[in-house]
């Protein structure tokens, strides 16, 4: 197999990214671009690359769907007994990547990691619509499986056991986490390949500490 990309190309023309316009907080620059990229044709706005390391220092990423983002940092739940479940307690850092390419934006995020509560994993797991309820349930994340029959079986045993059931207890090991950001970068596509790049930092473990912006060359 051979791919030749060198000639696919994009001039990126859409919009300008400049100290003027950044806020010297990096949360309220998130949120309007969170908010233009859901009201533009981007289909899954809070999709993001999550990418974490294990104890060997290899690296992974997925996507995964962001659920919320609040004073602490930026939200999102899985199986702790997946592959990136178990890298975040082996080495509790990750990185975050939103690509908007409609809007030809891109935010990068560092930061250390926390588990949630368990109070508030449970509300909501419980929210979620049952067939994802079920789904947590039938899926034994990461692990290898012989076929999807497999997965059929357990989801269809499930259905028959939880029949009359429209909330299901949350599994021990689902919940969330929290990313508790010390650097974001905001990348808006500029032409000739001079991209603006905007980045926040702040002392590491220091979650209240101030924020120092500064302008990366692209």
């Amino acid at each position: 197999m051979a791919i030749d990309a060198k000639n696919l190309r994009v001039d990126y023309q859409a919009d300008e990214l400049l100290e003027t316009d950044a806020p010297d907080q990096p949360f309220p620059l998130f949120d309007r671009w969170f908010k233009e990229a859901q009201d533009s044709d981007c289909p899954e706005p809070n999709a993001m690359i999550v990418a974490t390391v294990n104890r060997d220092g290899h690296p992974a990423a997925r996507v995964v769907l962001l659920k919320e983002v609040n004073d602490r940092g930026f939200v999102f739940y899985t199986n702790y007994d997946s592959r990136k479940g178990r890298e975040i307690d082996a080495h509790p850092h990750v990185a975050l990547v939103f690509n908007w390419l409609e809007l030809q934006r891109q935010v990068r995020i560092e930061g250390r990691v926390e588990r949630l509560d368990e109070e508030t994993s449970t509300a909501y797991f419980q929210s979620r619509p049952k067939k994802s309820q079920i789904g947590a349930w039938a899926s034994p994340q990461s692990d290898v499986i012989p076929d999807r029959e497999f997965l059929e079986q357990r989801k269809e045993a499930l259905e028959a056991e939880y029949r009359d059931v429209e909330v299901l207890p949350k599994p021990d090991n689902w919940g969330g986490y929290v990313v508790v950001p010390e650097m974001i970068e905001f990348w808006q596509g500029r032409s000739s390949r001079l991209h603006d790049r905007l980045a926040y930092l702040r002392p590491e473990g220091d979650a209240a500490g101030p924020w120092k912006r500064e302008r990366l060359a692209p």
